[in-house]
């Protein structure tokens, strides 16, 4: 498939990430042009200077990876993001609220997010495996709604991840309003094609060194 690489955000979020991994992770960025780097937000500042003059974005993540946090300390953490560098903002939806109807309260989250973000992407983390499908198209339209850029499947730390399924459900509820990112147990060249021809327009994997060494092994053009 033409031009993979830019569909993908380069993703390294777990808690033992250290300078030196980070370094490596930004090299690799730039040597197969990735769309973005994806971090958590102590390493924004780190990553922007590494990557630099590249053209590679720098992605971290809001209320990361439970999104049980109050509106105010997202907005809080938003901003020091953005101060940081960030480029765009992934930001863990409350599921607790959506479990529990209070749609009014994730609308006003996102909607106060997304006003901190202005003219940066935002991206809502939903984690589809936690949710039932009624709540699914929901939450679609209230990301909709509250004028947020992408819906993202999850966070990679729950008990599952993207599913094709839920990303044609996604196209066709969003009807081209909202792009999609499918994060969460992308391994392999298949499954990240899967993905992107269903309706994803960007792909969150920490094996994309891993996909994009399937495409060169199969003489594929990326």
């Amino acid at each position: 498939m033409r031009d993979i690489n830019r569909f993908i955000d380069h993703t390294l979020l777990k808690a033992d990430a250290t300078f030196d991994d980070i370094k490596k992770l930004c090299e690799e960025a730039k040597r197969y042009n990735f769309f973005s780097v994806c971090v958590n937000q102590i390493y924004v500042n780190y990553s922007k200077e590494l990557l630099k003059d590249s053209g590679v974005k720098v992605c971290t993540v809001v209320g990361f990876p439970l999104g049980a946090t109050d509106v105010k300390t997202k907005i809080f953490e938003t901003k020091r993001s953005i101060e940081l560098g960030a480029d765009e903002i992934d930001m863990v939806m409350n599921v607790g609220y959506m479990k529990s109807k209070m749609y009014e309260s994730v609308l006003d989250e996102i909607k106060k997010i997304k006003e901190v973000c202005k003219d940066r992407v935002l991206k809502v983390i939903v984690e589809t495996c936690l949710l039932t499908e009624d709540e699914k198209v929901d939450v679609v339209k209230l990301l909709i709604e509250g004028k947020a850029d992408f819906i993202k499947t999850s966070t990679g730390f729950s008990t599952g991840g993207a599913k094709v399924e839920d990303i044609k459900l996604f196209k066709k509820v969003g009807e081209n309003r909202i792009s999609i990112k499918a994060s969460g147990g992308i391994r392999d060249l298949k499954t990240a094609i899967d993905m992107i021809e269903n309706g994803a327009s960007r792909i969150g994997s920490s094996n994309s060194v891993k996909i994009m060494g399937e495409i060169y092994e199969s003489g594929r053009d990326n």
